[in-house]
């Protein structure tokens, strides 16, 4: 079993930033991969970072240049560093640690960007 805890959601003006984090524990298999989607009403879950316990990054289009993804393996934590963020990046955040066929997600953190 593994538990996925993230922190880090608020609400934060245009062109603000905010530092998502997300840790996993318990029985944590060597060959893993975390990573960040976000889900907005009406939506599905969309991938916004993801990194491999190998160091093998995944930033969609939509985030780059913007987020920047790095991960403690000591600490089996990610960061999510968010920049320059905009109403559209409103969402609920979720994290998920995968490893082979078992996935675990957290509880989600809301981060709303707005004046």
């Amino acid at each position: 079993q593994v538990q996925v805890v993230e922190s880090g959601g608020g609400l934060v003006q245009p062109g603000g930033s905010l530092r998502l984090s997300c840790a996993a524990s318990g029985s944590i298999s060597s060959v893993n991969t975390m990573a960040w989607y976000r889900q907005t009403p009406g939506k599905q879950r969309e991938l916004v970072a993801s990194i491999t316990s190998a160091g093998t990054t995944n930033l969609p289009e939509s985030t780059k240049g913007r987020f920047t993804f790095s991960r403690d393996y000591a600490k089996n934590t990610v960061y999510l560093q968010m920049n320059n963020l905009k109403p559209e990046d409103t969402a609920v955040y979720y994290c998920n640690y995968r490893a082979g066929i078992w996935g675990y997600w957290g509880q989600g953190t809301q981060v709303t960007v707005s004046s």
